[in-house]
């Protein structure tokens, strides 16, 4: 079964596509069976991924030095030829076996959420053709495929977000991500035109011999570096960086199943993921990688403190979201793909597992968004409460659960990037991290306590537990949120980071300081929490009150949708007037000029072609006097020779 898998990796978003397709032309009228169709294929791609991760796992070393690729030429002509195909190695093991289980999960979290819909087999074929596309982004073996691969999971992203689309909420969302989307990945295309246009390949292996020898090819430090920044556009708008970050909290708008495949382990770690595809590139020239874990760092502090005061669920855990993906691409920024990628897995177990938990809330309360309208909610959902809170406690950073040892393993690249002699702007880095994760701790528990807590402040609310078809998921990943990180335990002989690297494996100490100081930090983010929200020794209403300002700056996230939409009415709208100003008036002006001078002197001119004998007489009369004329003013013997020559 392991070889069949491995030589038939295909197969793993093959199943999801054919589900789709069933379910869009045949299925679609049978609700259950468009279920049953999705999940079936989802789970055997699920089973596929694992036997996949067991046959990569047990010779990580051969698969990292040697992935095993599959491909064929699609098209073929002088001085370009594109292939497709799948390519396996530890990385794209890892992702495979966590894609296909939150897909899985949320799969069947839907059958209970999506129960009565009237899309609900069109839902189900949206998830599957969501699921294909990221599965083909996964296993791409060049950048060209992961490329079609990204589009398709926009185009996707853009179904499922806009979802119900007789919401208009819903349908602005949607157009939101997709165009802001598309902002970034106008860079990435022009970054992958330039690399191959430079190294005249886009195959993951091969550019990772050919890059670091960049000068053979004509380029300079300079220019590798500029395409690295283009390139990394793209993963600045799929995966939610400033100043692209803009799509993504409204992306909530779409079903809660959506916003767990969405924001925990599809589309908004490709970007992350693309840049470990290509992280050779950024080594290769530092101030690339600076900029990428500046942009990292800065995402993650700036969503946290949004975070911080905002009143609905979903939002909360999507500006959550975000900061999270700052982290990952904060390690990818030290040249740490271990980091990254086990942040991204541990991440996608316990925010799916809030995400649903959320679902599970806005199940019970009737879709109230508001989280001050909650509280109380421990006794009448036990099983989402205590599962949330394994999520909050994995997200904060808390031992042994599973974000404890991905955020401290993103910490400690951070600090040997500056304690290792390098620029001295990653201890501000790291600082900025260790506060995130304070800030993290602290309003997770601000929303854990606010809404599970207290008394039940709606009294016209009947909240209840969701059915067992969504608990399911939410008992699979709140296991996984606590055993999950424990790959990464710096004790082992063979940690995470021996089966998932960039280079050669070095067994590194655990740095204790940095183990406790993370969560010390966590901890009084927690207890900070209780003091204002749980005992309430603090007026959380006080603190609004007197801290206004800082308040209301980040209630409204900075406005930065305010500053986008003046730029757009303002400077965007104003440029476009003037362009159709000098397109009217000058542009039409000068062509029409022209066809109106050729009109005029060619009326002109007609007036000479009259077709009567009579004028043409007129005017060899007038030929002749003018002749005479012009003789007599030059002169009687020029004259005289001239009559003579005509004689």
């Amino acid at each position: 079964m392991v070889n069949f898998a491995l030589e038939n990796a295909w197969l793993i978003p093959f199943l999801p596509f054919m589900a789709f397709v069933l379910i869009a032309l045949v299925f679609k009228p049978l609700p259950k069976v468009s279920a049953f169709v999705a999940i079936t294929c989802m789970l055997t791609s699920f089973v596929l991924a694992i036997q996949i991760g067991i046959g990569v796992f047990l010779d990580a070393e051969r698969f990292i030095e040697e992935p095993l690729k599959h491909t064929f030429t699609w098209f073929s002509m002088s001085g370009l030829t594109i292939e497709m195909g799948t390519q396996i190695d530890p990385t794209s093991a890892m992702m495979l076996f966590v894609v296909t289980l939150v897909a899985s999960l949320v799969q069947i979290y839907s059958l209970g959420y999506m129960h009565g819909d009237v899309g609900f087999s069109r839902f189900f074929a949206y998830l599957s053709l969501f699921a294909m596309s990221m599965l083909g982004l996964v296993i791409a073996p060049n950048l060209l495929q992961m490329f079609v691969f990204w589009e398709l999971v926009g185009l996707c992203s853009y179904l499922l977000i806009g979802f119900w689309f007789f919401k208009y909420s819903a349908r602005e969302a949607a157009k939101k991500a997709f165009i802001t989307t598309r902002t970034g990945d106008f860079g990435l295309l022009l970054g992958l035109l330039l690399l191959q246009i430079n190294f005249g390949t886009l195959d993951l292996v091969k550019l990772g011999e050919m890059i670091p020898n960049f000068t053979q090819y004509g380029l300079t430090a300079s220019g590798l570096t500029v395409i690295a920044i283009i390139l990394f556009l793209g993963p600045i708008g799929k995966s939610g960086q400033f100043p692209l970050h803009v799509w993504l909290p409204d992306a909530m708008e779409g079903p809660t199943p959506v916003s767990a495949l969405i924001h925990a382990a599809t589309m908004v770690v490709a970007g992350v993921y693309l840049v470990g595809r290509s992280l050779i590139l950024f080594q290769t020239v530092p101030a690339a990688m600076t900029f990428v874990a500046c942009i990292g760092a800065f995402t993650a502090l700036f969503a946290a403190t949004i975070a911080v005061t905002q009143v609905e669920m979903k939002k909360i855990l999507a500006y959550s979201t975000v900061s999270q993906l700052g982290y990952m691409m904060l390690a990818l920024g030290c040249g740490s793909l271990t980091a990254s990628m086990f942040h991204l897995m541990t991440h996608a177990f316990f925010k799916a597992l809030m995400f649903l938990g959320a679902g599970c809330v806005l199940h019970g309360m009737h879709n109230e968004l508001n989280i001050w309208k909650y509280g109380g909610l421990k006794k009448y959902m036990p099983v989402t409460y205590w599962t949330f809170l394994i999520g909050c406690l994995a997200i904060a950073g808390i031992p042994p659960f599973a974000g404890f040892w991905s955020k401290d393993e993103i910490l400690l690249v951070t600090y040997n990037m500056f304690a290792h002699g390098h620029q001295p702007i990653y201890l501000v880095l790291f600082i900025m991290a260790v506060i995130t994760a304070g800030l993290t701790a602290f309003y997770m528990f601000r929303m854990f306590f606010i809404c599970f807590h207290g008394e039940l402040r709606d009294e016209h609310a009947h909240p209840h537990e969701a059915p067992f078809s969504m608990l399911i998921a939410l008992f699979v990943l709140a296991a996984l949120s606590i055993v999950g990180g424990l790959v990464g335990m710096p004790w082992l002989e063979h940690p995470f980071g021996y089966y998932v690297r960039l280079g050669h494996f070095e067994h590194e100490a655990p740095n204790y300081f940095i183990m406790f100081g993370s969560v010390i930090v966590a901890c009084i983010g927690i207890f900070t929490a209780i003091t204002i929200y749980l005992k309430k020794s603090i007026s959380h209403e006080a603190l609004a009150e007197k801290y206004k300002g800082i308040y209301t700056l980040l209630y409204n996230k900075y406005y930065i949708d305010e500053i986008y939409l003046w730029l757009i009415h303002n400077v965007l709208d104003g440029l476009g007037r003037f362009l159709w100003w000098v397109d009217i008036t000058i542009v039409d002006g000068i062509v029409d000029g022209v066809g109106k001078s050729t009109q005029g002197l060619g009326s002109i001119l007609r007036r000479a072609q009259t077709g009567k004998l009579q004028h043409y007489a007129l005017v060899l009369f007038a030929g002749v006097v003018i002749l005479v004329v012009i003789m007599a003013m030059t002169g009687t013997s020029s004259a005289s020779s001239m009559l003579g020559g005509v004689r």
